[in-house]
């Protein structure tokens, strides 16, 4: 079982800035947090940031290349998802994904941390 928690998240000015965090615990030896994924209110969850399960590149939706940044602490299975420049319109539940080595799919999630951005 792998167990995935996200925190960090908030209430934020439009213009700002947020960092949020995840971590993987569990039987994490072949799973690692990879992933970050937005649900807002009436939408369908949809893809933010992730690192390619092949290359390990990072990989951004187009609504916020340029303003997210997506990093990891691999000592700590530490996923960090650096979100600057805000907008109403990035106001969800922000979930953590992880995955299983060498593998393109997500495996485990975690709870959602809301975060709103204030106009």
């Amino acid at each position: 079982q792998v167990q995935v928690a996200e925190s960090g998240g908030g209430l934020v000015q439009a213009g700002g800035s947020l960092r949020l965090s995840c971590t993987a615990s569990g039987r994490t030896s072949s799973t690692y947090a990879r992933g970050w994924f937005r649900q807002a209110p009436g939408k369908a969850r949809e893809f933010v940031a992730a690192f390619d399960w092949n290359n390990g590149n990072p990989v951004y939706a187009d609504s916020v290349k340029g303003r997210f940044t997506i990093s990891r602490d691999n000592a700590n299975n530490t996923l960090y998802l650096q979100r600057n420049s805000l907008k109403p319109e990035d106001t969800a539940v922000y979930y953590c994904a992880a995955g299983r080595i060498g593998r393109p799919s997500f495996n485990d999630w975690g709870q959602g941390t809301q975060v709103t951005v204030s106009s």
